[in-house]
């Protein structure tokens, strides 16, 4: 399955969930965001959200700064 992760286009074999894709690519849950297919998708959601081919998702995280 293909899906594009922040526009890059990635190639992942086992159909997972948005959380399992967080949790495998490493992110700190509580300091992101994830636009799903162009829908903002609640954090308790994510184990819900199954992936499939050509999904679009876009990751966004808070980092402090000045």
């Amino acid at each position: 399955m293909i899906i594009r992760i922040n526009g890059q286009e990635e190639k992942i074999q086992d159909v997972l969930t948005l959380w399992h894709l967080v949790e495998q690519s490493g992110y700190c849950a509580d300091k992101i965001v994830i636009e799903y297919n162009q829908r903002i998708i609640a954090k308790e959601e994510w184990r819900k959200v199954n992936l499939a081919d050509h999904d679009n998702i876009e990751i966004v995280s808070f980092v402090a700064g000045g």
